[in-house]
């Protein structure tokens, strides 16, 4: 059974810096393209950032250079570290992960708000 569990969501002002986590189970990790996605209220979910299985990485105009993602193979992780949070920022923010069309997953969300 694939899970993909998010943590590290909450409250923060703008500003400032929040770390989120995605751990997987049941499948190949380091075999995944992994992806952090968002969908604000009254919008379509959007990629944020992405790292493929070689460690390229992938990011949304909106957050480059305020946001990293990265990958920890033997933890079987995936990061989204976001610094310098803006307002619009705000969402549910969900891990992705993807080895073929047949063979993706998606976490069950962690909601990031952040207050101006």
């Amino acid at each position: 059974q694939v899970q993909l569990v998010e943590s590290g969501g909450g409250l923060v002002q703008a500003g400032g810096s929040l770390r989120l986590s995605c751990a997987a189970s049941g499948i190949i990790f380091s075999a995944n393209t992994m992806a952090w996605y968002r969908q604000a209220r009254g919008k379509q979910r959007e990629l944020v950032a992405a790292i493929t299985s070689g460690g390229a990485t992938n990011y949304a105009d909106s957050v480059k250079g305020r946001f990293t993602v990265s990958r920890d193979n033997a933890k079987n992780t995936v990061y989204l570290q976001m610094d310098s949070l803006k307002p619009e920022d705000t969402a549910v923010y969900y891990c992705h992960a993807y080895l073929a069309p047949w063979a993706n997953y998606w976490g069950q969300g962690t909601q990031v708000t952040v207050s101006s």
